[in-house]
């Protein structure tokens, strides 16, 4: 049987790269830890807000490839010479990826409160007419 997909259909030429992506972004989902928020700030400007409390900012990494964000947290392992008689703050890792579509890139980064906030803009496409010469012959 032959897989059909959106991106088979003859006007959409070049899109091959799209179903990638979304593949890609379905098979990239970590579960609901940590929990975030996405938000827009302005009309080519958003951001995601990740709940890290208990992290420190040298214990996270934030970077982009492929297109991809990442946001990994990896906590010190200082517990081991602790004697805990009850432990229910969970310290795990944790990796958090965002797919980013072309023309937005990470503007920054900071923490308050036990939130990371990374910021996003968009940068507006510049509209292009091209006028193509037909060749004799």
């Amino acid at each position: 049987m032959t897989k059909v997909t959106f991106a088979t259909h003859p006007f959409l030429l070049g899109f091959d790269q799209l179903e990638r992506l979304v593949e890609r972004t379905a098979k990239a989902d970590t579960g609901g830890y940590p929990p975030y928020n996405i938000e827009q700030t302005t009309d080519n400007a958003f951001r995601i807000t990740l709940a890290v409390a208990g992290f420190a900012e040298e214990d996270l990494a934030i970077t982009v490839e492929d297109r991809q964000l990442m946001v990994r947290g990896r906590q010190s392992d200082e517990a081991d010479a602790r004697v805990f008689l009850h432990r229910g703050i969970a310290a795990r890792q944790f990796q958090r990826s965002f797919v980013l579509a072309d023309g937005v890139d990470v503007a920054g980064a900071h923490m308050k409160n036990g939130l990371l906030h990374v910021d996003l803009t968009r940068c507006e496409p510049e509209s292009v007419v091209q006028t193509i010469q037909i060749k004799k012959g």
